[in-house]
């Protein structure tokens, strides 16, 4: 072993010495979540999360959460990506969440409030109206 291949080794030893607790994980998505719950989960930085807007394509275009796309992308998706589902209203999302999960999607929360429970929080929006 060469002298720099050893400096790495040891040096990679000095690292697992000095790390002792496992990284965090973002706690695992439940069927109905609260804007506050989505909104921290955000806040993990790479969230691995794809948020749905179920709501017809004018609504979309005037404000949606900041990020989210239109129902006609989940087909794109893989199947245990975590997806946030919202719509008009709570039972209309909760219709499109089931639909999702019969589609065999594994981890799919129903956001309830909407963008309007969205906005109550503060969390950011985009669209023309915004």
């Amino acid at each position: 072993m060469s002298e720099s291949e050893q400096k790495a080794e040891k040096a990679i030893l000095d690292v697992k010495e000095t790390v002792t607790k496992a990284v965090p994980t973002p706690p695992p998505a439940t069927p109905k979540a609260s804007a506050q719950a989505l909104k921290e989960r955000l806040q993990w930085g790479e969230p691995g999360l794809t948020i749905i807007d179920a709501r017809d394509r004018e609504s979309y275009l005037e404000e949606r959460i900041t990020g989210a796309m239109l129902m006609e992308t989940v087909e794109n998706l893989p199947k245990n990506r975590e997806i946030y589902v919202y719509s008009s209203n709570d039972q209309e999302a909760e219709t499109v969440a089931n639909q999702i999960r019969k589609e065999g999607f594994e981890s799919v929360s129903q956001l309830q409030g909407g963008i309007a429970g969205w906005k109550a929080i503060k969390g950011p929006t985009e669209g023309r109206s915004v």
